[in-house]
């Protein structure tokens, strides 16, 4: 769901992966990789499966070999989502890949040898409706680009990744997005920044190696999260050294934050202290973890106490404010009823759902009408 008409967004060309269209107007997608062992076609599917339920968009998968050329054509038999080819140095790797049915390929041009191989890969993507990913990346950047500035710079990302786009739009191709990432923060932004006004092609936005869950995902949402808020980016990853599942929650965690998309439950809870009447934390813990199912935009508050609690819960579906001895629930922004705290995970949950199922009903009801 689009929440936000960015008026300020970067104008840029769409482009469509699978059935998702990248750019223009589209909403931001969001991504991730598997990192099982593409040979594992079971194992790799299952993957995919887990990141199509927590809201993936696009998946990436690597094809670093035959073989795995070969598992990634069944797996994208198998897959409900759209699959990227991700392809280095191999430009046979990026045939078979496009062989395969991929929906698109991650290729840089310049890292696959002679002119000839570049012209194949682009006359089969040409041929075969693909869209190329040029994904530039500080930690890989070409040795004579590293000798010229010394160090990773943007100047130096920005002349890497032109000189990628060169070569596609010599060969009239331009039915392709970029990613320009660093681990840098700073280094990332100031490239995304310079390269969004040199084209036009949709941009993938990425801290690339941001680290662990915790560390990876402050990078990440400062980094992005100022693109974003600058009208930069079409769709993103979030890099982290942790489950692939999160890098999608907390792709869906930054979107929702600005208000530019939204999915499942948006939390607004309070950071607790001494005057909360319930377990804060705890109700927190045990609703985040059983309710990671519901798809539909949902506001609930979980506030202790009466300080901030009823004004929190007068904007949302559900709330609670901490009382004493029992504690006050709103519906639709209106106190309701009270409650005490030893099973109140479990009454928000039970009020969450029978909400949720409301509001699928209501849908239900409107699609039946229209037609």
């Amino acid at each position: 769901m689009n929440l936000k008409n960015q008026n300020n967004r970067r104008k840029s060309r769409q482009i469509k992966i699978g059935d998702v269209l990248v750019g223009g107007d589209a909403d931001i997608s969001v991504q991730s990789m598997t990192n099982t062992k593409t040979t594992d076609v079971k194992g790799t599917l299952a993957q995919i499966k887990q990141l199509e339920d927590a809201g993936a968009d696009i998946v990436r998968v690597s094809v670093p070999d035959k073989d795995s050329a070969d598992a990634f054509a069944k797996i994208k038999k198998g897959s409900n989502l759209p699959l990227v080819a991700d392809i280095h140095f191999d430009h046979m790797m990026a045939l078979e890949a496009i062989k395969g049915k991929a929906d698109c390929i991650r290729i840089n041009p310049g890292n696959i040898g002679k002119e000839e191989k570049v012209k194949q890969v682009v006359s089969a993507a040409k041929d075969n409706g693909i869209p190329i990913r040029v994904g530039v990346n500080a930690g890989s950047l070409e040795r004579k680009l590293q000798i010229k500035y010394g160090e990773p710079n943007a100047d130096a990302l920005v002349e890497s990744a032109l000189g990628h786009i060169n070569i596609l739009q010599q060969l009239n191709f331009n039915d392709f997005k970029l990613s320009i990432k660093a681990s840098d923060v700073f280094l990332t932004i100031e490239s995304y920044r310079k390269i969004a006004k040199l084209i036009d092609q949709p941009l993938h936005l990425g801290i690339t190696e941001a680290g662990g869950f915790r560390s990876g995902t402050v990078k990440s949402a400062v980094g992005l999260g100022a693109l974003l808020l600058d009208g930069i980016g079409d769709t993103l990853r979030v890099s982290l050294a942790s489950d692939p599942v999160d890098e999608i929650k907390v792709g869906w965690d930054i979107l929702k934050s600005l208000k530019i998309r939204s999915r499942g439950i948006n939390f607004i809870a309070c950071p607790t202290c001494s005057r909360m009447n319930f377990d804060v934390i705890g109700t927190m813990n045990k609703l985040e973890s059983r309710l990671e199912d519901i798809k539909e935009d949902l506001d609930v508050a979980v506030i202790g106490c009466y300080v901030n609690g009823p004004g929190e819960s007068k904007h949302t579906s559900i709330g609670v404010t901490g009382g004493s001895p029992k504690n006050l629930i709103y519906i639709d922004g209106k106190p309701d009823h009270k409650v005490e705290g030893y099973n109140l995970a479990e009454h928000l949950e039970k009020l969450i759902r029978d909400k949720v199922d409301k509001i699928k009903l209501d849908k239900d009801s409107v699609i039946v009408k229209s037609n």
